[in-house]
């Protein structure tokens, strides 16, 4: 989300450099969202009779399409945490960009099966860098919604070649910025450490703010550098109170992702179209309006999550979407009459998703691990949900076609339901806890003794929505 990135940045000021690297660094996941929307329009007129293709494209290969980005993702975390480490973020991020303009490159070149697959492999690859080296609480809904609306009004190869200038634009800006200050710090460059962060504050060489962050930075590095993956795992899976925390963020990533709102977003003009409710709105405009209500809901999760706590928004969102579900389980089953009620129960599905499900279990992530465990936690969780979505969408047109929508959205209800439970039961609230106070929680006592709260754990205050 945007509130933490624009406190980072224009805390010193709102300057031209910061407002510039924070629109550089959500750029790419903007492209991102764009490359995902964008089978949603675009799977249902490839697979019909006025086709861009040779001919139609079989729905088989539109499932492989929406799996195949998150299969190639799913190892892309692991390599691009390599790239960041060894390259640099700058270059990690660079590579992001022409991994999408790569996909859109092929796409206008050829419509054949083994481009358009391809394509979304390449796609998978430049997710895999979009969650690892830009922030996690930055959401793609704007490039989902933007693509929606193209795909409605525009043909498929104007849409393509305004999808393809998005990442292009990125590569060209991006060039010219520099690289972050903790990577030239690792490499030894001190003097040009000191010049980004310079730059990046929009403050002075000689100027003693730029000394201390500095001194900060090199702190950071020195504590990190005898951190190794392997070691933190082991210590993740043999200590009794981590690795309930980590068991813990697994289960409700496997609640995030399985509870269908990617696979609807994905085929939404599709599942528009099974309803057929006569509505003025087509089942592309249908889908743009998911769009609009993933957009609210991404807007209004940082409020929410600080008034609310993290338990209660990620229970209530999740119960929520699991009742949402239902009723459209229900509606598909004996296909009522009129189209409000499967539009009603996706768009509430969708903002619940957005404004709970998918950022707070990132949030409490940050919150119940250390600075040393965080890194590791978050690639694996990462590569999980990838996994998971790969899967889901991977299935979801073959379940769809066999048992009919109506038992695809009673499982996804299923699930969201019986992960309500598991919530109230086991998630404990780790909103202003330190992490001593949640792992007790964990272990069913008390923490000994009060704990200051100057000694609370000061990295995930900054990284909280």
């Amino acid at each position: 989300m945007l509130k933490y990135t624009v406190k980072k940045y224009c805390s010193e000021g709102s300057k031209v450099n910061q407002i510039l690297m924070v629109f550089l660094m959500v750029l790419p996941v903007f492209s991102y969202g764009m490359a995902i929307g964008w089978l949603s329009p675009m799977g249902p007129k490839l697979m019909s009779e006025e086709t861009p293709a040779a001919k139609p494209v079989h729905p088989d290969i539109i499932s492989w399409m929406a799996s195949v980005p998150y299969l190639v993702g799913t190892a892309a975390v692991f390599i691009y945490g390599f790239i960041v480490d060894n390259f640099g973020r700058k270059k990690a991020l660079m590579l992001t960009s022409l991994c999408m303009a790569a996909c859109w490159s092929l796409k206008i070149y050829s419509t054949s099966t083994w481009a358009l697959i391809l394509a979304r492999a390449i796609v998978g690859f430049g997710v895999g860098g979009s969650y690892v080296v830009t922030p996690l609480y930055i959401k793609e809904n704007l490039g989902n919604l933007m693509v929606y609306i193209a795909g409605e009004y525009l043909c498929y190869t104007t849409t393509l070649w305004i999808c393809l200038a998005v990442p292009l634009l990125h590569l060209l800006i991006f060039i010219t910025m520099p690289e972050t200050p903790s990577y030239l710090l690792k490499c030894g460059k001190v003097e040009e450490a000191r010049g980004a962060l310079a730059w990046l504050r929009c403050r002075q060489l000689t100027d003693t703010a730029v000394d201390g962050e500095l001194q900060t930075l090199l702190l950071e590095m020195e504590q990190n550098s005898s951190i190794r993956f392997f070691e933190v795992l082991k210590v993740l899976i043999s200590d009794r109170s981590t690795f309930r925390a980590f068991r813990i963020t697994l289960t409700i990533t496997l609640a995030r992702e399985l509870c269908g709102c990617l696979a609807v977003l994905h085929f939404a003009s599709l599942i528009f179209d099974e309803a057929n409710g006569g509505w003025v709105l087509s089942a592309n405009q249908q889908a743009a309006l998911l769009g609009v209500v993933q957009l609210i809901g991404s807007c209004t999760a940082s409020s929410l999550v600080e008034r609310t706590g993290r338990k209660p928004l990620l229970g209530v969102t999740c119960l929520v979407s699991g009742l949402s579900l239902s009723a459209l389980s229900a509606w598909f089953w004996l296909r009522g009459g009129g189209a409000a009620l499967p539009v009603a129960a996706l768009c509430l599905c969708i903002y619940c998703d957005a404004a709970g499900l998918q950022p707070v279990p990132f949030v409490m992530m940050t919150e119940m691990f250390s600075f040393q465990f965080r890194g590791t936690v978050t690639s694996i969780v990462i590569a999980f949900a990838c996994a998971l979505v790969s899967a889901e969408l991977r299935a979801f047109q073959p379940l769809a076609a066999s048992l009919g929508l109506h038992a695809v959205f009673a499982i996804f209800a299923a699930v969201c339901l019986v992960s309500t439970v598991y919530i109230a039961c086991c998630v404990p609230e780790t909103r202003m806890r330190t992490i001593e106070e949640i792992y007790a929680e964990l272990r069913g006592k008390k923490p000994d003794g009060a704990i200051d709260n100057a000694s609370k754990d000061c990295e995930r205050a900054v990284t909280r929505l």
